[in-house]
Order: C-alpha cells, then sequence, then structure tokens
C-alpha cells in the first residue's frame, strides 16, 4: 500500500468552490458584479463568479482564476468571506462554498464575458435579480460584512476615484451604511483622522460653488496605526 492509498478513507467527500462578491462605487450607487451562466445548472441565471477549487490550488487561487477566467478581472485585493455548507446549496451534489469579497474602482477594471459566461455586468444592490444556487445568502452577508467593517476601517476609499469629494464621500457611507449621516459632523469626523489630503483642487463641472478634491494618504494611515490609531465613525 502507498502512503497515498493509506489516507484514503471510505467516507463521503463533498466537493469544493469558491465564490466572489466584488463590489463597485458608481454614480452614487453601491454595486456588485454579476454573470450570466453560460452551463447548466441554472442555465441563463444570473450569479456570483466562481468554480471547483482543483485539486493543485488553494481556495484563493481558486478564486483568482475562476475570477479571471469569468470576468476577465485580475490582480484585486481580496478578503475571505464565510463559509457556505448548506446541504441542499447546489442540485447537483454535495458543494461547499469559501466565498470571498473584494472592493473595486470601476474606473480600474473592464469586466468582460468568459468561459462558461454569456453576459458580465453590474447591477445596483436595489436591482439585483433572483440569483442562482444560494447567492442571495452571500451577497446579504458581504453587504453585512461590509457595512460593519466600513466603520472601523478606512475600506470605502477603495471604491472612490484617487481624488474624490467630500459630497461623494458621505454619499458612499450613507449608501453603504444605508442610513441618513448629518453632512456637517460626517466632514468634522473625517477631517479630524487626518488622513484626507486637500489637493488643492476643486471638481470641475460642478454647478454653484464647486467642492475640494482629497485623496486618502494611505502611507500616513498606516503609520498612525502603527501608534495605535483606531478608525471609527
Amino acid at each position: 500500500m502507498t502512503l497515498q492509498n493509506q489516507y484514503i478513507y471510505e467516507y463521503p467527500r463533498p466537493a469544493v468552490t469558491t465564490d466572489c462578491v466584488i463590489f463597485g462605487f458608481d454614480e452614487g450607487e453601491l454595486k456588485v458584479l454579476l454573470i450570466e451562466r453560460g452551463i447548466e445548472p441554472f442555465l441563463g441565471k444570473w450569479a456570483l463568479p466562481g468554480g471547483f477549487i482543483d485539486m493543485n490550488e488553494d481556495a484563493e487561487a481558486c478564486s483568482r482564476r475562476i475570477l479571471h477566467k469569468e470576468t476577465g478581472l485580475e490582480n484585486i485585493f481580496m478578503e475571505q468571506l464565510y463559509t457556505f455548507t448548506s446541504v441542499e446549496r447546489d442540485p447537483r451534489y454535495r458543494v461547499i462554498s469559501i466565498t470571498y469579497y473584494a472592493l473595486v474602482k470601476r474606473s480600474d477594471y473592464n469586466a468582460i464575458a468568459g468561459l462558461d459566461t454569456t453576459t458580465v455586468r453590474w447591477f445596483a444592490l436595489s436591482e439585483v435579480p433572483e440569483l442562482a444556487f444560494d447567492h442571495k445568502a452571500i451577497l446579504d452577508t458581504a453587504k453585512e460584512r461590509l457595512k460593519g467593517k466600513i466603520k472601523y476601517q478606512p475600506i470605502g476609499f477603495e471604491l472612490l476615484p484617487e481624488r474624490f469629494t467630500m459630497p461623494e464621500l458621505h454619499r458612499l457611507y450613507e449608501t453603504i451604511l444605508q442610513e441618513e449621516l448629518d453632512r456637517r459632523n460626517f466632514r468634522k469626523k473625517m477631517l479630524s483622522f487626518d488622513i484626507l489630503v486637500d489637493t488643492g483642487e476643486v471638481q470641475r463641472g460642478a454647478q454653484n460653488r464647486a467642492p475640494k478634491l482629497y485623496c486618502f494618504d494611505k502611507q500616513k494611515y498606516d503609520e498612525l496605526t502603527q501608534k495605535g490609531f483606531y478608525f471609527e465613525l
């Protein structure tokens, strides 16, 4: 008996997949990237990008491979979200999904339909269609994670252009948190962190008084964090 065969046991072995929730912010709305499935099951239905893990790769490598294969996206920072294990989540057989989520600037990435994908499209969260498998539950979990994390880490800047206005930042936070935030208090709080840089420029084409353009000083934030700084909205 070889060493490999010595550790093969007679137990059912579920398949394992990865699924990716990709968030983007555009036109004042938080959006998610979905694919239209080109294969069964759920042929023609919208779903999150995802696929089966190969024997020679880990979960993150699989998620990156599948994301590039189905949408053309690559070199994206992703964070593990949750593992979904409901028994009947896939109509084919027992499948466990390790999920990831990412925040991207839409202008930095051009998503295109790839293998096993008919169409790829950004949907506003208020307009997400019926999803295949248990992907609605995955998306809901990702939204809650994002809502919680944005309160204690400045991850919202990952969704904005390099230069942004305070009204754009305010709108982003209101959209993610799904609540109204007092503009004056929000501005005062954000500026008090000392991690925003006034570029000295204003937004072009704005009506009335043009708002200032800011950028996020990540180096300053990292330095402050090492000294015990705590970001809390």
